[in-house]
């Protein structure tokens, strides 16, 4: 964070932030990215679900989770109203169950949802290269934080609503403990939300890979970052076919 940055209260005790486990769609635009396939994955991106391993990534997410204490874990989860963040959480509420975990109350909010591409909507990233030439040039000169494609956020946008969002639940959820189920733009806009105003936009931090961790520590007052981008618990499904960060 920047010395300059004026960091604005938030009443929470504490934030996760958990990105979705890998999705079929993951699956398609890595496949796409080596072979060069511009055809988009059918459907809609609300609609996309997990695969296999990133089922096996929500109940290794379960296993993080019943690691907590119930006093020291989290005790409020709102979710991306997308099937593969409601998948994920799903899949970790019934392992922790399983493990004796009391299921933490769960609010699903569309401030939540996935960055929106617009008319590139579950387009693989060679599309907007071989059907936009003008449009990719575009994203290039613009950078990916500013660029919104035709119909679709930039990332601007995604930190707007995220903003709101965070403003919202420490007045409403105040010395609450949230874990937040969502998508990797999300993760990212948290990060820029809650750096403060002056924050120099994180147009190059490090990946947000699927199933991973994000933790922010409250003291009642603000939240500090301790923790980013943690896979630590995914340690036992590393040898898994389509363990890609994607």
């Amino acid at each position: 964070m920047p010395p300059t940055a004026v960091v604005p209260p938030c009443a929470l005790a504490g934030l996760w932030a958990v990105r979705h486990g890998q999705s079929t769609a993951n699956v398609a635009f890595a496949a796409a990215e080596e072979s060069g396939s511009t055809v988009p994955v059918p459907g809609r991106d609300r609609d996309v679900p997990l695969s296999g391993l990133g089922t096996a990534q929500a109940v290794a997410l379960g296993n993080w989770l019943a690691g907590h204490a119930p006093e020291a874990g989290p005790d409020l989860v709102v979710c991306s109203p997308y099937a593969r963040a409601l998948q994920t959480w799903e899949g970790m509420a019934a392992r922790a169950a399983g493990l004796g975990r009391p299921r933490p109350d769960l609010l699903v909010d569309e401030r939540l949802r996935d960055r929106e591409m617009g008319v590139f909507e579950l387009h693989p990233p060679a599309a907007l290269r071989v059907r936009a030439p003008q449009e990719a040039a575009r994203r290039e000169l613009l950078g990916e934080w500013c660029y919104r494609p035709p119909g679709g956020e930039a990332f601007t946008d995604v930190a707007v609503r995220v903003g709101q969002f965070v403003h919202d639940l420490g007045r409403a959820a105040p010395g609450r403990r949230v874990l937040v189920v969502a998508h990797d733009g999300v993760v990212i806009a948290l990060r820029y939300v809650l750096a403060g105003i002056g924050a120099v936009p994180p147009e190059e931090l490090p990946p947000v890979p699927n199933a991973s961790v994000s933790h922010w520590n409250g003291d009642g007052h603000r939240l500090r970052l301790a923790a980013w981008g943690d896979t630590a618990h995914l340690t036992s499904l590393d040898d898994m076919e389509g363990m890609k960060h994607v």
